[in-house]
């Protein structure tokens, strides 16, 4: 199994990113876990004061939880994902099923920060991306759907977003193998890393025989 880290500020283009490594690759051999499952169940706090939360640190992240499961993959087992809904700021009772696949795909803003996660990727990736295109990409998805206010958003941007960017994303870009700026408009980067990941699966598949 190939296991391959995915981080960058929020609205830098990782989701782009992911798309293209499922897209270059063999159908159904990719599985993505996405760090944004794995934020801690708080249902005895307040849904106001969950609003008020800062989900931009390590310390939001349940961390054990997601580790666990990796390595569960790993180990050739089926995983129950968790699920959250950050209109309640909480996690939800549905779970997705994820089977292990040759590649799997960790991503998140801070999935380069854990370091017990970064000892088990095969391969750490950076996604970066200019300040102001981040927050126009993020305003027109918390619009959309996370039902919140563009004035809403850019106060969470300047309040939290920026800080926790500078003081826990941006300086794990130093653990990357490969970072790709421009975010998900740099076709050049994401060939080369979706060649370089085709170009290790061989191996995979004839310790397989």
């Amino acid at each position: 199994m190939l296991i391959i880290g995915i981080a960058g500020g929020t609205g830098s283009g990782k989701t782009t990113v992911v798309r293209k490594i499922i897209e270059s690759l063999p159908k159904d051999e990719v599985a993505v876990i996405s760090q944004d499952c794995y934020y801690n169940h708080n249902p005895h706090i307040p849904l106001e004061e969950r609003q008020k939360m800062n989900y931009d640190e390590p310390a939001a992240i349940d961390w054990s939880l997601l580790t666990r499961q990796l390595r569960e993959l790993k180990a050739g087992c089926a995983i129950d994902m968790p699920t959250y809904d950050f209109i309640t700021c909480s996690r939800q009772k549905e779970t997705i099923h994820v089977e292990p696949r040759e590649v799997v795909v960790v991503e998140g803003i801070l999935v380069l920060t854990d370091r017990e996660l970064r000892d088990m990727m095969d391969v750490k990736v950076f996604v970066d991306a200019d300040p102001d295109d981040r927050l126009i990409r993020v305003i027109h998805r918390d619009c959309i759907e996370r039902g919140r206010t563009p004035q809403i958003v850019i106060d969470r941007y300047q309040a939290v977003l920026k800080p926790m960017h500078e003081l826990h994303i941006e300086p794990s870009k130093r653990y990357a193998d490969l970072i790709i700026p421009q975010g998900g408009h740099n076709r050049v980067a994401i060939k080369l890393l979706t060649d370089y990941i085709r170009s290790l699966l061989p191996s995979f598949y004839e310790s397989k025989r």
